[in-house]
């Protein structure tokens, strides 16, 4: 083997410890030594994949800063309904949109909705201040996650394995070696394109949550301090002190099957103590 597929198959060695995607250092390197080396010459000093090649890749500047940023705020309302219009409305006036709606309005229970905005990431201040009209603000949770390093990883990962894709399509164009070398160099190349689509995949979804934040809002009515409609608050509390007095009857009468049959024997245990003493006072 001459030293410069030594060289080659060292590099392709680095390469895939340093990218993941890559294909099997073994399996490229022995197609590579074997039928590129031996039968068809030395092969191409090429370096595919290097430490330096990162610095090549564009990264966001300091002012563009990769945070996807989501908040949570519960609101008191004295409308529901007008109260989901205008939450509503604060998505349509900053150019957003309502993602999902949750409306509770069974019977007895606490009418409320939850609202999941979506607005433009430069306009998220604007959307949380806009809450504060619409009732009483409870609780703003606000979080923010920093995907600057993911961003800066996926990118560079998905640039090394385009240029592996690049060099394995060169060797495929060869169409020199052995035919099992060949078709291994092509599943390797086939494994290269899944991994690029991944990470496409990716990126795609970190710019579209990085450009778009998210707020959850949950709207409620306030707890009714009166009774149902048509009640009286009286007229509910003499109806309990009546349940009331109910419930201690029924006690008292469910605790005389217990202090009858127990009074009737110590009455009888009297009686016959009684007697007894009567009968050594006569002897």
């Amino acid at each position: 083997m001459s030293l410069r597929s030594i060289a080659l198959v060292c590099t392709l060695l680095a390469a895939c410890t340093l990218e993941q995607a890559a294909p099997p250092a073994e399996s490229t390197g022995a197609y590579l030594s074997r039928g590129y080396s031996r039968e068809a010459g030395p092969a191409p000093a090429a370096v595919l994949v290097n430490l330096t090649d990162r610095a090549a890749i564009p990264l966001p500047g300091p002012s563009s800063a990769l945070i996807i940023r989501t908040a949570q705020a519960s609101i008191e309302v004295d409308s529901l309904e007008a109260a989901i219009t205008q939450t509503r409305a604060i998505a349509d006036a900053l150019t957003g949109y309502v993602a999902n709606v949750s409306v509770q309005n069974g019977s007895g229970q606490l009418r409320q909705a939850t609202i999941e905005l979506k607005v433009p990431a430069e306009r998220f201040d604007q959307a949380l201040s806009g809450l504060e009209p619409i009732g009483k603000v409870e609780s703003v949770n606000v979080s923010a996650a920093d995907v600057g390093e993911e961003f800066v990883d996926v990118t560079a990962r998905m640039e090394n394995a385009r240029r592996l894709e690049r060099r394995l399509i060169e060797l495929l164009a060869a169409r020199t070696g052995k035919l099992a070398d060949v078709l291994q160099v092509e599943q390797s190349l086939a494994r290269v394109r899944e991994d690029i689509e991944r990470f496409e995949g990716r990126l795609r979804y970190l710019r579209a949550h990085i450009a778009t934040s998210t707020i959850l809002v949950t709207l409620h009515e306030p707890l009714p301090v009166v009774g149902a409609a048509g009640t009286s608050v009286m007229g509910e509390a003499f109806k309990q002190a009546w349940r009331n007095f109910v419930t201690l009857l029924a006690i008292v009468v469910q605790s005389l099957g217990i202090l009858l049959p127990l009074g009737a024997v110590a009455f009888a245990g009297w009686i016959v103590m009684r007697r007894f003493r009567g009968a050594r006072v006569d002897a």
